[in-house]
Protein backbone atom coordinates (compact mmCIF):
# COMPACT_ATOMS: atom_id res chain seq x y z
CA UNK A 1 0.00 0.00 0.00
CA UNK A 2 1.46 3.44 -1.03
CA UNK A 3 1.77 6.36 1.89
CA UNK A 4 -0.21 8.78 1.67
CA UNK A 5 1.37 12.84 1.45
CA UNK A 6 1.15 13.65 5.34
CA UNK A 7 2.94 10.10 6.16
CA UNK A 8 5.28 10.77 2.66
CA UNK A 9 6.19 14.42 3.94
CA UNK A 10 6.62 13.34 7.61
CA UNK A 11 8.79 9.93 6.40
CA UNK A 12 10.96 12.41 4.40
CA UNK A 13 11.19 15.16 6.98
CA UNK A 14 12.44 12.30 9.52
CA UNK A 15 14.94 11.02 7.54
CA UNK A 16 16.42 14.68 6.77
CA UNK A 17 16.37 15.18 10.99
CA UNK A 18 17.91 12.15 11.60
CA UNK A 19 19.87 11.48 8.93
CA UNK A 20 22.50 14.02 6.90
CA UNK A 21 21.52 17.38 8.97
CA UNK A 22 21.96 15.50 11.74
CA UNK A 23 25.52 14.27 10.77
CA UNK A 24 26.32 17.50 9.57
CA UNK A 25 24.60 19.68 11.91
CA UNK A 26 25.05 18.01 15.49
CA UNK A 27 22.84 18.22 17.96
CA UNK A 28 19.78 19.48 17.76
CA UNK A 29 20.03 21.37 21.40
CA UNK A 30 23.51 22.45 20.89
CA UNK A 31 22.71 23.66 17.07
CA UNK A 32 19.25 25.61 18.11
CA UNK A 33 20.90 26.89 21.03
CA UNK A 34 24.19 28.75 19.56
CA UNK A 35 21.65 30.28 17.50
CA UNK A 36 19.31 31.23 20.14
CA UNK A 37 22.50 33.08 21.51
CA UNK A 38 23.10 34.67 18.80
CA UNK A 39 19.53 35.75 18.05
CA UNK A 40 19.36 36.96 21.74
CA UNK A 41 22.52 39.23 21.22
CA UNK A 42 20.54 41.01 18.18
CA UNK A 43 17.62 41.27 19.48
CA UNK A 44 18.41 42.03 23.12
CA UNK A 45 15.85 39.51 25.05
CA UNK A 46 16.06 36.00 25.57
CA UNK A 47 15.34 33.14 22.92
CA UNK A 48 15.31 29.60 23.53
CA UNK A 49 16.45 26.64 21.18
CA UNK A 50 12.76 25.94 20.93
CA UNK A 51 11.82 29.61 19.99
CA UNK A 52 14.50 29.32 16.96
CA UNK A 53 12.74 26.02 15.89
CA UNK A 54 9.39 27.55 16.11
CA UNK A 55 10.40 30.63 13.80
CA UNK A 56 11.68 28.90 11.54
CA UNK A 57 8.53 26.90 11.13
CA UNK A 58 6.86 29.94 10.72
CA UNK A 59 9.38 31.13 7.79
CA UNK A 60 8.69 28.26 6.26
CA UNK A 61 4.88 28.43 6.96
CA UNK A 62 5.35 31.48 5.32
CA UNK A 63 6.92 30.93 1.78
CA UNK A 64 4.29 28.62 1.86
CA UNK A 65 1.73 31.65 1.29
CA UNK A 66 2.95 32.00 -2.30
CA UNK A 67 2.40 28.65 -3.36
CA UNK A 68 2.76 25.17 -2.38
CA UNK A 69 6.37 23.63 -2.09
CA UNK A 70 6.78 20.45 -0.85
CA UNK A 71 10.30 21.24 0.59
CA UNK A 72 8.86 23.86 3.00
CA UNK A 73 6.12 21.57 4.56
CA UNK A 74 8.59 19.14 4.90
CA UNK A 75 11.19 21.13 6.94
CA UNK A 76 8.30 22.78 8.54
CA UNK A 77 7.56 19.33 10.26
CA UNK A 78 10.97 18.63 10.43
CA UNK A 79 11.29 21.84 12.55
CA UNK A 80 8.14 21.91 14.74
CA UNK A 81 10.02 18.00 15.69
CA UNK A 82 13.24 19.53 17.02
CA UNK A 83 11.57 22.23 18.75
CA UNK A 84 9.26 19.43 20.32
CA UNK A 85 12.78 17.57 21.28
CA UNK A 86 14.74 20.76 22.67
CA UNK A 87 11.86 22.41 24.91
Amino acid sequence: MKDNIRTQVLKEASQLINGDRARHYGEPSENFGCTATMWQAYLGYPISASDVCHMMALLKIARLRNGSHRDSSVDCAGYMALGAEVS
